[in-house]
């Protein structure tokens, strides 16, 4: 099988849509959701040799409050080519945003305390 490379990817209406490069013969792929296989999932020629669209609706019944992470997979190999998460709910306390507003704020209390030291003691 001919390495598939992921092109674009974007979630648009509730559908899950993505251009592949992978080989004449479409791919045999899978999305997977907590290791469970995704029905639905559309492979059609994008247009140009070796390149194929995807489609998938994604299922409302899967969405609530968190993280939601899909994995894109080769059936024959297992392989994850690509995933595509959904965040949704209440923001979490553990959000990526908020743990690098922390670390800029912790930063820069160090940097004054750092200052501070080397002015204290005549940069020794």
């Amino acid at each position: 099988m001919n390495e598939i490379a992921v092109m674009a990817a974007r979630i648009r209406a509730g559908v899950w849509e993505a251009v592949i490069a992978g080989g004449d013969v479409a791919p045999e792929l899978e999305v997977t959701y907590q290791d469970e296989p995704l029905g639905g999932l559309a492979i059609e020629p994008a247009g140009e040799a070796g390149q194929w669209r995807l489609r998938l609706p994604i299922p409302a019944s899967l969405l609530g409050d968190g993280v939601q992470t899909f994995l894109l997979r080769d059936r024959q190999s297992g392989e994850t080519l690509d995933r595509f998460t959904i965040v949704t709910g209440v923001p979490l306390e553990d959000d990526l945003r908020a743990e690098i507003d922390l670390l800029r704020a912790e930063l820069d209390m160090l940097k004054k305390a750092f200052r501070r030291h080397c002015l204290e003691t005549g940069g020794r």
